[in-house]
Order: C-alpha cells, then structure tokens, then sequence
C-alpha cells in the first residue's frame, strides 16, 4: 500500500476522534496528515519529507490558532454551552461506579461521567463539572 492511503487512513481516524471530542487538537493533526499524503502522493519516496510537512502544518495550525480560538471565547456575546450544565439535573442511563464513567442524559443530551459517588441506573443527579467531554456528577438530593 501506498505511503499517501496510509496518510489518508490516519487523517480519517484522527477527523472521527475530534468528531467525538471536539477539541480541535485532533482536527489540526488531521490536516498534518493529509499535508504528509499529498508530499507522499507527489514523492512517494520522501518519507522524511511527509513527516516534517505533515508535523510542520500541524503546528503551525495549533500554535497560529490558539490566540484567535482565545479571543473568540473572550468575545462579547460568546456562550459556552457546557457552563450552562453546571447545577443541571439528570438521569443516570448508565450506572457510574465510585471513580469509573458511566452515562447521564440531561436534557436530550447523553454526557459521560463521573462520580465520587456510585450512582445507579434512574437515579437523579446533579451537574458539578464539565471538561471538554466528560461531566462529574453528584447524586441530586431536594431539601424540603
């Protein structure tokens, strides 16, 4: 098999990894390797090449868009969905154990998460974190 479809295996991996996290690190190394799968389509040859252009474009794209990406969350108006969770209730659809992921709907979103609590199936709970993917939960008590 040819150097380029191997590239090109790898950036369709890497693009379906972002899809599920929504990173953009994963997008940026994608681009890398579909820069390395044209250098191996035009010299097949020049492995070294490949992989210099395709680390060289990823890094480029991580290094010149992190300020843009920064002033873009700073701007005026911008809303990040995932502090909107925070305080949030839920449904465990599938049971957490004390330190491992399990699944929580809230809304009609299905997050994985975690918990410093085991947490069965249909029990309610409540939002105290999100990272990128992942939420921490907590079991939802109501004071009377």
């Amino acid at each position: 098999m040819d150097a380029w479809a191997l590239w090109l295996i790898a950036a369709g991996i890497l693009l379906v990894l972002e899809m599920m996290t929504l990173t953009f690190y994963l997008l940026w190394l994608c681009i890398g390797t579909i820069a390395a799968a044209i250098i191996g389509w035009i010299a097949p040859d020049a492995y070294i090449a490949q992989v210099l252009v395709g680390c060289l474009v990823a890094l480029v794209l991580t290094i010149f868009t992190k300020p843009i990406s920064k002033r873009f969350r700073a701007a005026k108006g911008f809303k990040d969905t995932g502090t909107e969770l925070i305080g949030r209730q839920g449904i465990v659809v599938e049971p957490i154990e004390e330190g491992q992921y399990g699944i929580v709907k809230i809304g009609g979103d299905a997050w994985s998460a975690t918990s410093a609590q085991t947490l069965a199936k249909d029990e309610r709970v409540r939002v105290l974190r999100r990272s990128s993917t992942i939420i921490e939960v907590e079991r939802w008590e109501e004071f009377v």
